[in-house]
């Protein structure tokens, strides 16, 4: 189906039959990717998500800086959850699974684009329809978020993270973007127009986040973030 039927569908009265076929019954697939979500994560231990670009080629100083990360957090007892796919989330996958940690990917079905990278532990791929469902796994099973070069779904999962701390909807993790270079025109503008112009957040919620660009950098924040708590990485 084209972008303009899907469109012109979307606008067409549907009947009793067509709602409850398409819509009510959707219901069920929804509750069911929740369900085997919640049953696989709940075992994982202590992770962090790495968040990046699917498009990031294994060449690219970004993949490296990935794949370093994940190591380093492995090292110190954490396991990674990737997006699943290319770029980024492998690297983050490779660092994992190559350090002897856990290595988890929950991808997303998505046309022409995204296949899950072959270094995810076999027992630990997810597969989603809904990108809503797929983040909901992300913020409820992370302890810490670590974000590299990406694009709008980058973006997209970065900024629940704070929306939802911010808003108190879930525990204060750690948010760390690696790439000064890339993120400071973002942060700069953050702190110019939606502070100090729009008054639009809090002074606080520049804390909510840091912006580094190192891996040793990244995880440091991490560890040192959880260094107060008697709970450690049990694994």
């Amino acid at each position: 189906m084209t972008g303009e039927e899907k469109i012109r569908l979307a606008f067409e009265n549907k009947n009793w039959q067509e709602i409850k076929v398409t819509d009510s019954w959707q219901i069920f697939k929804i509750m069911a990717e929740f369900v085997d979500g919640f049953e696989k994560l709940a075992k994982i231990g202590p992770c962090v998500s790495i968040f990046g670009s699917a498009r990031t080629h294994n060449d690219n100083k970004y993949y490296e800086l990935a794949e370093h990360t994940a190591r380093l957090l492995t090292e110190h007892g954490y396991g990674v959850i990737s997006g699943g796919g290319p770029g980024i989330m492998e690297a983050a996958n490779k660092g994992a699974y190559e350090a002897g940690g856990k290595s988890v990917g929950l991808n997303i079905e998505l046309p022409f684009e995204q296949f899950h990278n072959k270094y995810i532990d076999r027992d630990k791929i997810l597969e989603f329809d809904y990108f809503f469902i797929r983040k909901v796994m992300f913020m409820k099973y992370s302890q810490g978020f670590i974000i590299l070069p990406g694009g709008f779904g980058t973006m997209d999962e970065s900024f629940e993270a704070m929306t939802l701390i911010q808003t108190g909807k879930i525990a204060r993790f750690p948010i760390i973007f690696v790439g000064v270079d890339y993120w400071k025109g973002l942060f700069n503008w953050v702190e110019e127009k939606m502070l100090n112009d729009q008054h639009n957040i809090n002074p606080d919620d520049l804390n909510l986040y840091r912006v580094v660009d190192t891996a040793e950098e990244a995880v440091e924040h991490i560890t040192r973030f959880y260094n107060k708590y008697v709970l450690k990485p049990n694994f």
